[in-house]
């Protein structure tokens, strides 16, 4: 009824064949996207940094940079250079505390526990920093 398969198959299946390009670990791929996440997060830390320094940005970055070095093996970040526009301090926090949400889930899945801490404090951080200012308005 059905004609048999004649040409071999392009997935190699059977035990004991080697495949042609490299596999890597779900722990490595796990390493490669919390980096990415903290990267990103720290693109965002210096734009902030750019925008309106503090020294806790500043901590915060040292940090951030620490953690993506130690996931990339000893590979520092390339760093963000601030824009000549005024950013939205608010957007950039709001996709701060995104991005640092999207580092603490991998973090979790892959039990980091210093990257997992980083990020929930980034989170903390960028959290309050949206919250109204109540003293303010008085």
């Amino acid at each position: 009824m059905y004609e048999p398969i004649r040409t071999k198959s392009v997935h190699s299946t059977m035990a004991g064949t080697t495949s042609d390009f490299p596999h890597r670990s779900r722990e490595e791929e796990l390493d490669i996207q919390l980096a990415g996440h903290l990267a990103a997060l720290l693109a965002v830390t210096d734009e902030l940094r750019a925008a309106a320094p503090s020294a806790d940005l500043d901590t915060a970055a040292e940090r951030l940079t620490g953690e993506v070095s130690r996931l990339r093996g000893g590979h520092p970040p390339v760093r963000a250079i601030g824009s000549t526009r005024k950013p939205d301090l608010s957007s950039l926090h709001q996709r701060a505390h995104a991005l640092a949400g999207r580092a603490l889930v991998v973090a979790a899945s892959r039990a980091d526990t210093s990257a997992a801490i980083l990020a929930a404090e980034q989170m903390d951080v960028h959290a309050a920093a949206l919250e109204p200012r109540e003293l303010a308005s008085r």
